[in-house]
């Protein structure tokens, strides 16, 4: 291709080169009419008098147009065009969800379970105990639950947050009265951190795999499907209750309680959505991203979290 357009190009060039004297000659006789358009501009203009030249100046470059001009100032900004400046962080985050249509059938189940079991249940409850009653039941749960953020924190290498949950555990515990209060954070102003081994395992570059919705538990990813299970194992309730039933009992008495202190956050959340799965699945990915990265930032209305 190099070579033909050297062919085509060269022979070109040449042809605008300056033309001889007899070049000159031939040009500065009459013409025919219908030779005028096809004579180079250039060389009529060399056959013209210098004092002609002068008088008449060339025609200046055509200003670019508005929409031509607008074009390459598109081009300069970030993520517009083909500019250097596009910003990476512009473009869209895929969430892998190949199993879209599974995933659905159990968002609408577990729809259907808060609408139809725990939300009348969680309702009646918040009727019959008082609000100080169900949060102190909270913090107890949380109190409990101390282990896993602890050594979560320990193998973050974040050993100041390893000391503050001590810290909460000691004071919660016996100020606090078995964990019923959180003189911790009421009093002294000592913040629990939060930490668990799906968020250890993104520390440490673990990639989250594919989406899926969880019956009864609701959304989740691989790496943290694998830290929930794991962080069971540091959980003491796993090890005082005799067994499977039991657990199942102590879960869903906490979820319910969890749910009478913030009934209508789903109804909101999914008035607010065109679609409430793709709304959730987005801000859970997102609430997980800023989870291990260390951003604070508020878990989304899923209505069977026990948090």
């Amino acid at each position: 291709m190099k070579c033909l357009f050297s062919l085509i190009a060269v022979p070109a060039l040449i042809g605008l080169q300056m033309p001889t004297a007899a070049a000159e000659s031939d040009l500065a006789a009459p013409m025919s009419p219908l030779l005028v358009g096809l004579v180079p501009a250039t060389a009529a203009t060399q056959t013209a008098p210098r004092h002609a030249q002068n008088v008449a100046p060339a025609a200046a470059t055509p200003a670019p147009t508005r929409q031509a001009a607008t074009a390459n100032d598109d081009e300069e900004l970030p993520g517009i065009g083909d500019g250097s400046g596009e910003s990476p962080s512009a473009k869209p985050v895929t969430i892998p969800d190949p199993i879209e249509s599974v995933n659905r059938a159990f968002f609408v189940f577990n729809d259907k379970v808060y609408f139809w079991a725990l939300k009348p249940v969680a309702t009646g409850y918040e009727k019959v105990l008082p609000q100080v009653a169900r949060r102190s039941i909270k913090n107890a749960f949380s109190n409990i639950r101390t282990p896993v953020r602890f050594v979560n924190s320990l193998l973050q290498g974040e050993g100041t947050a390893a000391w503050t949950e001590l810290e909460r555990l000691l004071i919660n515990s016996t100020v606090g009265v078995l964990g019923l209060g959180d003189p911790a954070k009421n009093r002294w102003a000592i913040e629990k951190h939060e930490a668990d081994l799906g968020q250890t395992l993104g520390r440490f570059g673990q990639g989250t795999s594919i989406y899926f919705v969880c019956p009864f538990l609701g959304p989740m990813n691989v790496r943290d499907g694998i830290g929930y299970v794991g962080d069971l194992f540091l959980d003491p309730l796993t090890y005082v209750l005799p067994n499977i039933y039991c657990d199942v009992a102590v879960k869903a008495g906490e979820t319910v309680n969890a749910t009478s202190l913030r009934l209508g956050d789903y109804e909101d959340f999914k008035k607010a959505s065109l679609d409430p799965y793709v709304a959730m699945r987005d801000a859970y990915t997102q609430y997980r991203d800023n989870f291990v990265k260390g951003t604070k930032n508020t878990r989304p209305a899923d209505p069977l979290h026990a948090d």
